[in-house]
């Protein structure tokens, strides 16, 4: 077995089949997790080409020109842009290492189902494979009725409605998280390498 991906903060991923409601689940359960005092990151992995730049900007035009990276700032926000070419996929230990400095209590990451991470795993019936639900690195399930299958004994199994559930259970495994964490006095970051992309897609998305 892999081991875990490291960091002084806890890292939990939330994985779910396309049109489960991913990112509607987590639009409304960020604002629980910051009422209960929890500063939350979120790394989510894009399946396409992006640009948060606008052509026409300055911005744009001086990364367009070989800028490598591009640090906009003001004194509402900053973004930096940095390129990548010949990169396959993103690599999650670096870009959790990019976190670091802004110390996080939480850092949730979508999509990265191959990393060994904890995950959240979200399945509505009919939607994807509940084959999902079964894993290493499950850590709890919220789905929308008993799974179909049979489930690792011990893995919690939240309503996928239940916002509220679903943040108390987040509140919870981040305190025990917190509490196995090494200091960092004795310990540094793990960065296992990028594991090995499949040949064979899924007939439906997994985020």
């Amino acid at each position: 077995m892999k081991n875990e991906l490291a960091a002084p903060f806890p890292i939990l991923g939330i994985a779910a089949w396309s049109g489960t409601g991913k990112t509607t689940l987590l639009e409304k359960l960020l604002p629980q997790l910051n009422e209960h005092g929890l500063q939350v990151a979120v790394i989510k992995h894009a399946h396409h080409s992006f640009d948060v730049d606008q052509p026409g900007k300055d911005s744009h035009k001086l990364r367009c020109a070989g800028a490598a990276p591009v640090l906009v700032a003001s004194h509402q926000r900053f973004a930096l842009m940095q390129e990548t070419p010949g990169q396959a996929e993103p690599d999650l230990a670096k870009l959790i290492a990019m976190l670091v400095p802004h110390h996080p209590d939480l850092v949730i990451v979508e999509g990265f189902k191959t990393w060994p991470i904890p995950k959240l795993v979200l399945y509505r019936d009919g939607i994807g494979d509940a084959s999902i639900l079964t894993g290493t690195w499950v850590a709890a399930i919220a789905a929308n009725q008993p799974p179909s299958i049979d489930v690792t004994d011990g893995v919690p199994r939240l309503d996928l409605d239940d916002i509220d559930a679903i943040a108390r259970w987040i509140v919870t495994w981040v305190d025990a998280k917190n509490k196995a964490l090494p200091s960092a006095s004795d310990s540094s970051m793990t960065q296992p390498s990028m594991p090995q992309s499949s040949t064979t897609r899924p007939s439906q998305k997994q985020r």
